[in-house]
């Protein structure tokens, strides 16, 4: 299965389609997604944090995507700092987010993802490049990157494969999200998937 993967991940990234900055993409079911559990696959609560910025989607916080606690791994410099983005998101005002010196890398703990989640998207803020990417079975598969300008913003949307990994582990895969710095020293708060099949 990882050598599918693989070989699909090389197809997808040389069309590009998985490297897009900006780009919003369309989710698009995968073939046979009539025999795919879409179901979700967690209990966690869902909102609505970037609707401010006009994206409606339900979204559910990543485990420890808060960073008000040390659930993830870091690495290379990465630390939680004090500070978090403005804008309470999760429904409540933080104050703490992940600093990544270029270099420095975090991870998730791991959670259970359907078919039908199709992104991610985060907080960012600071100067640099953060690359975003969904690690399944050892296997760190590119997201997106998110740029940070100054004062704290939402990222763009960045679509993952999930849908991918589902079809070919019967509907869910357990899967890390992963952030690395590749410039400067950003900061990232709030991180949230986008369970694309529970609506709002």
């Amino acid at each position: 299965m990882i050598a599918t993967i693989r070989r699909l991940v090389g197809t997808l990234s040389a069309t590009g389609t998985l490297a897009a900055i900006t780009v919003v993409g369309i989710p698009v079911a995968p073939a046979g997604a009539q025999a795919v559990d879409l179901g979700p696959c967690n209990s966690a609560a869902v909102g609505q944090p970037f609707a401010p910025w006009g994206d409606s989607a339900s979204y559910e916080l990543s485990p420890g995507g808060d960073f008000e606690g040390s659930a993830w791994t870091l690495s290379g410099g990465a630390q939680i700092v004090p500070g978090s983005e403005p804008f309470a998101a999760t429904g409540t005002l933080g104050s703490w987010s992940l600093s990544l010196p270029a270099g420095a890398s975090a991870r998730s703990p791991a959670t259970c993802v359907d078919a039908a989640y199709p992104s991610v998207r985060m907080f960012i803020a600071g100067t640099g490049m953060v690359a975003v990417e969904v690690v399944y079975d050892d296997l760190p598969i590119p997201t997106g990157v998110a740029i940070a300008n100054g004062g704290w913003q939402p990222t763009p949307v960045m679509i993952t494969a999930d849908a991918v990994w589902g079809a070919l582990s019967g509907g869910t895969a357990t899967v890390s999200l992963q952030v690395t710095a590749l410039t400067g020293n950003p900061q990232v708060d709030d991180v949230f998937i986008d369970p694309w099949n529970r609506g709002n």
